[in-house]
């Protein structure tokens, strides 16, 4: 279901941060809804921070994912910052896309580690895939794309463009998307020539795909990235890559389908103009062989599933406080001190009294509810089954609850280590059939636990196509440690 707030975007479909005048609209959406758990994504979006904000002060369950990396040193980075402290202050979980996006959002927002997990992007390989190439046979194409802004590294481009044209008279450059730099890349085309520099625009991502079927190599200047899609986008594609070597893109592919280098105009040339003599030479990976490389490192079916287990664990958290106000009042001063906690415990106070003046004017017994989606017929019949009696069973005694809560955390994977100390083995262990078969009286906990037991299915399939990771420890080059990092995100200790 997707809303519409009647909020008019000012720059960039971005709204203003108001805070407090969304708050009755938002409101009667998370109450219509029933919701348990709210998942804002993106430190810019106000939308996300206000909904998390009004679902704290509900009583309703909150998760933060973080996609960027930020620095500290910045009038507009210590803004940006100190904000985030302000707002993940009463957030249960986050996730972040990488380990060095977690060390940089710990940093930085001052979130307990424990509370952040990590989850990696997911890669729908059956639209990103080798297409047949119909450009010229004696070209070879370099694509790029990208928001065309500063932290893209788009002003690395030009001078790049230049040489590669220059020594390669047969090597085209087809850059998609759109942005402020736009100009400068114009300005390279009118000098190398329309014909040698193709300028898109900004291009829909239902069109990447065949964007990326007209090249041969893809090229990343990014001069900060927490993960890095595109790359592996191009990589499924059939495409080589190389990229900056920055953020959390070593965590991500290995160094067989990557060329990485340092972000300045020397550097990335070199490593380009070793992946056109590649091309050209014919000695590079086969597209087919990088495409079913791909299909086994970031599916959805894994991703969905290891979401789920954080809101889980949020929905279990004993640990939090209640969301009463004197508790919120209390992490917001501890967090940002008299200044900062002191302006936000004023935004909170007046909030609580829209709330309050909600509740009079509005209750939520009067705000209609909508109504659940049908259960699939597979899982019809296991629900019915099992719930067939749950109106007269009584509510659960405190050991019974605690026993539930074992059962249902959800798809344990651990790492276990063999003899030889160097084959390290996936094992998925699904207990929520242990659950299903149990007699419940929240059917919405059981429709729960069953796609938990079908989802754990499907991340077996996934898993056990990496179920045997070699790594030395002796000798941690570029491969091992992506190895080490790819086994950390598989059996991560926390989710």
């Amino acid at each position: 279901m997707v809303y519409y707030l009647p909020i008019q975007p000012f720059y960039n479909q971005s709204v203003l941060p108001t805070f407090l005048t969304s708050v009755p609209l938002l409101r009667d959406v998370l109450l219509r809804e029933g919701v348990d758990v709210v998942h804002g994504h993106s430190a810019f979006s106000t939308m996300a921070h206000e909904a998390m904000s009004v679902a704290s002060a509900l009583g309703i369950k909150t998760v933060f994912t973080d996609h960027s990396l930020f620095g500290f040193a910045d009038v507009s980075a210590i803004v940006t910052n100190n904000f985030l402290t302000m707002s993940l202050a009463c957030v249960d979980r986050c996730i972040c896309v990488s380990y060095v996006g977690k060390e940089n959002t710990v940093l930085r927002a001052s979130v307990p580690p424990q509370r952040v997990s990590v989850i990696p992007n997911a890669l729908d390989t059956n639209a990103f895939h080798p297409r047949p190439y119909t450009g010229p046979r004696d070209r070879v194409v370099v694509v790029v794309m990208c928001r065309l802004q500063y932290r893209k590294g788009v002003d690395l481009q030009p001078p790049i463009i230049r040489h590669i044209c220059a020594r390669y008279p047969n090597v085209d450059f087809v850059i998609g998307g759109g942005g402020p730099k736009m100009g400068l890349l114009s300005e390279v085309r009118d000098e190398v020539g329309p014909e040698r520099v193709t300028l898109l625009g900004p291009v829909a991502h239902a069109d990447v795909p065949q964007v990326l079927a007209r090249g041969h190599v893809f090229l990343n200047t990014s001069l900060t990235e927490a993960f890095c899609i595109a790359i592996c986008e191009a990589v499924a594609a059939g495409l080589q890559v190389v990229s900056t070597d920055v953020g959390g893109i070593t965590e991500v592919l290995p160094p067989s389908l990557i060329c990485l280098a340092q972000p300045n105009v020397k550097s990335l040339c070199n490593a380009l103009e070793g992946a056109i003599e590649r091309e050209m030479a014919g000695t590079r990976m086969s597209p087919e062989e990088q495409h079913r490389l791909m299909r086994g490192l970031y599916s959805w079916p894994d991703v969905a599933l290891r979401t789920e287990r954080v809101y889980c664990s949020a929905m279990w958290d004993e640990q939090q406080p209640r969301p009463l106000l004197r508790n919120r009042i209390n992490r917001y001063m501890e967090q940002g001190g008299l200044l900062a906690g002191g302006f936000m415990v004023l935004l909170v106070t007046l909030q609580a009294l829209i709330l309050a003046l909600c509740d009079i004017f509005r209750p939520s017994n009067n705000i209609d509810k909508a109504p659940d989606f049908p259960v699939p017929a597979t899982l019809s019949s296991k629900l019915v089954k099992t719930n067939a009696s749950s109106r007269a069973i009584p509510p659960p005694t405190n050991e019974k609850r605690q026993a539930m809560k074992d059962n249902f955390r959800g798809v344990q994977c651990n790492a276990d280590i063999s003899n030889s100390g160097h084959e390290f083995e996936i094992i998925v262990n699904s207990r929520a059939k242990k659950f299903i078969g149990e007699k419940s009286h929240d059917s919405q906990a059981l429709s729960r636990a069953v796609r938990l037991l079908d989802n754990a299915n499907l991340c077996k399939k996934s898993v056990n196509t990496n179920a045997s990771l070699k790594t030395d420890r002796k000798a941690l080059d570029n491969e091992h440690k992506f190895k080490y990092n790819l086994r950390r995100r598989k059996n991560d200790c926390d989710y």
